[in-house]
């Protein structure tokens, strides 16, 4: 049975206090994925809650760079960037590798094409509401006031016969550090941000001291870098020259830090065991002249 509820806090906090209710699954920001585990478990339920991302993709001198921007460009701005596997950062290694990336962005992002569902040749469409296009616009702003440099913006994208849709055009960052706002917080739109790394180390920290740990990927043609990265990197989910590392569903989904709270991921097994509660039965059907004739029938109590 599906029951589609309706509401907001009143109908949220009913369900995670009612006594029929058992487990409670959840995708949404992380500060509501924590009040929904904290307040789920306080009373007695099973909870995964799924909270933001920011993930980081980390481009190695090494990579194939057609392939990364191929990668980039649909990983950042595919659905609008509103989905919580998109790569909102990307860390190029080295000066050279950060102004060739720059380049080849700045020369691909306009061949983008924006348009509405019914248009098959778009890239991506609006984002889902006009509060929301305002917030990732003021995001946008935020960015410019924090020192950032914008490189291209797409405030004020208009799409002929759809002028009141809510559109944003694809915008990039540069020279984005750690401790801007608008690099520590998700920004859930079509907006792509270049943090520059001098060395491997620093690519590594930059997802790993992130609060939130859901995807990263990392670009090389070096295994061993690769496997190291893998190793190391304080992220559920991992990708290697796979710019939006979703497993297939066989195997689990879930990131570490403030990406996800409760201990059970979705997906594979881990979804199985989340949504089902063992039994153990342990049972003997004695036959009372056999027991008595032979003593290995007796189930032992003493180990």
């Amino acid at each position: 049975v599906l029951n589609v509820v309706h509401g907001d806090k009143v109908a949220v906090d009913a369900i995670l206090t009612h006594p029929l209710v058992h487990a409670i699954s959840f995708v949404g920001s992380s500060d509501i994925a924590n009040y929904v585990y904290q307040t789920g478990a306080a009373h007695g339920k099973r909870v995964q809650a799924m909270g933001g991302a920011k993930n980081h993709g980390i481009v190695l001198p090494d990579a194939d760079m057609d392939q990364v921007i191929k990668d980039l460009t649909g990983a950042a701005f595919g659905s609008a960037g509103e989905r919580c596997m998109a790569l909102p950062v990307v860390v190029p290694v080295g000066q050279k590798t950060a102004e060739e990336l720059r380049e080849r962005l700045v020369a691909e992002i306009p061949t983008l094409r924006l348009g509405v569902s019914t248009d098959a040749g778009a890239h991506y469409g609006p984002v889902v509401t006009a509060q929301h296009k305002a917030r990732v616009e003021g995001w946008i702003e935020k960015g410019v006031q924090e020192g950032a440099e914008l490189v291209v913006d797409g405030r004020g994208y208009s799409l002929q016969g759809h002028e009141n849709g809510y559109f944003i055009g694809p915008s990039l960052f540069d020279h984005v550090t750690p401790e801007m706002e608008s690099y520590k917080e998700e920004i859930f739109g079509p907006v792509l941000q270049i943090v520059r790394a001098a060395s491997f180390e620093e690519a590594l920290s930059l997802p790993s001291k992130h609060q939130y740990g859901n995807g990263v990927a990392i670009f090389t043609q070096n295994g061993r870098a690769a496997r190291d990265f893998a190793a190391r990197v304080n992220v559920g989910m991992v990708g290697i020259n796979v710019p939006i590392p979703v497993p297939v569903a066989y195997h689990t989904f879930g990131g570490w830090k403030r990406s996800a709270f409760g201990d059970t991921n979705q997906h594979g097994m881990e979804g199985v065991k989340f949504w089902t509660k063992v039994k153990t039965v342990t049972a003997r059907w004695p036959d009372s002249e056999l027991e008595h004739a032979d003593s290995s029938f007796v189930i032992p109590t003493m180990g």
